[in-house]
Order: C-alpha cells, then structure tokens, then sequence
C-alpha cells in the first residue's frame, strides 16, 4: 500500500493523516469532519466508498495553498495544524 488514496488523479496522504490521528487520536472528530466537508457530493455511490475530496476542489485547494499547479501533497506537519486549527475553531479542544 502506498499510503495514499486516488480519487480521478486526486492524491490523499492516508498515511500521513492516519499517522497523525496516532499521535493525537482526540483529532479524530475534527479530522473526520474534516474530511466530510471536503468530500465529493455523494461519496458512498461510487468506489472507493470512502469520502475523498473532489479532484477539482483538491486541487484548487492544494494550488492556492501551495502554489503551482496543484500537485502538491500537504506534509503531515500541515495536515496536523490544519486539523488542530479546525478542532480549535470548532471548540473541540482536548
């Protein structure tokens, strides 16, 4: 297994999401959400039946966030504060 997940050319870090929830397991719901918010509309239709983002709104995302031309892979240093920053936004602070 590679450690990712493909959604049309879309590349989610599993493993370094999963390996973040490891150190910091009360992440889980924020991270959850998190993925929800970005999956595609309809996600339990069509395989994988698991709540990818949107190649088009992954992308976008990954431009803007990164620059270039939205290939970019967050590092599991930004995933980690982006989902602290969203539990924190949220009120679910350990």
């Amino acid at each position: 297994m590679s450690g990712t997940a493909r959604s049309g050319d879309t590349v989610v870090p599993v493993r370094a999401v999963l390996g973040v929830l490891a150190r910091r397991p009360w992440l889980a719901p924020a991270a959850l959400g998190a993925a929800l918010r970005l999956a595609r509309p309809r996600w339990w239709r069509r395989a994988p039946l698991l709540p990818l983002p949107d190649p088009a709104l992954w992308r976008f995302r990954m431009e803007t966030a990164y620059g270039g031309s939205g290939d970019a892979e967050p590092s599991p240093e930004d995933i980690r504060t982006f989902v602290e920053w969203s539990a924190q936004m949220r009120g679910w602070r350990r």
